[in-house]
């Protein structure tokens, strides 16, 4: 049986913190579908960990899992630079959402609905946050994802003629308003903060302020929907709209 030393399990479990992901520059994947996963894309996996070669109780001691999985990866974390220019096609913008369930859910409906990128507010949560991670069921090996500034990144693309959407309650209705489905141009879909919704910062720069409906229309139920049920919603209501 392979040997793990007390170092290194150390090290590892040290990157459940944010502080010690972004000094060693690296994360953990949990999970046979997940370092599958991690394992056939561009990240560069650093070593991977097998209870049935470290043992059971080793496996417990690095898992960040309530109920440790048989395999375990160490994974760098790749390079996140904005790019220099957005092509057609449509984007997340993600103004402060601090829930990783949230989080690892928005990324993996954006890889579902073929977005083209994600960009988040940096007190977002960190995407590499375990909890993410696991939640994005691999989607995270596969989609562009990256900090930035919000306000520049709608300002820019409406100066090239873009349509920055999100979603209020005295919107219009999303079912009846007109979309640009970013064939044309970058469209760009703002996703608020779970309590306080979209930023005024950003709200100022939304080109088209939408409303999800509720059923029936005058006696909603609940206050608002989950960040993430609003996204998937809203981004399979562009998607539909494609010609």
């Amino acid at each position: 049986m392979a040997s793990i030393s007390n170092n290194e399990i150390k090290s590892i479990k040290a990157l459940a913190n944010k502080k010690f992901r972004d000094e060693k520059g690296l994360f953990v994947v949990e999970g046979e579908k997940m370092v599958a996963e991690a394992l056939k894309s561009p990240f560069e996996v650093v070593s991977v960990y097998r209870a049935d070669e470290i043992g059971e109780a080793a496996m417990a001691r690095i898992s960040m899992l309530s109920s440790p999985s048989p395999v375990l990866a160490v994974v760098r974390k790749p390079a996140m630079e904005a790019p220099a220019k957005l092509e057609n096609g449509l984007y997340l913008a993600l103004d402060g959402i601090r829930d990783p369930g949230n989080m690892g859910t928005i990324i993996r409906i954006a890889d579902w609905f073929g977005i083209k990128g994600i960009f988040a507010t940096s007190d977002s949560v960190d995407i590499f946050n375990p909890k993410v991670v696991q939640s994005t069921m691999g989607a995270i090996f596969r989609m562009d994802f990256r900090y930035a500034d919000l306000c520049a990144l709608a300002d820019y693309v409406k100066a090239g003629g873009g349509r920055v959407y999100g979603t209020f309650l005295d919107g219009r209705n999303i079912y009846g308003h007109e979309l640009e489905t970013g064939e044309d141009s970058p469209v760009v879909i703002v996703v608020g903060n779970e309590s306080n919704g979209i930023s005024k910062e950003m709200a100022a720069r939304v080109t088209d302020r939408l409303y999800i409906p509720p059923y029936p229309a005058d006696d909603p139920g609940s206050e608002s929907l989950n960040a993430a049920v609003a996204t998937a919603i809203t981004v399979a209501e562009f998607r539909r709209r494609i010609k």
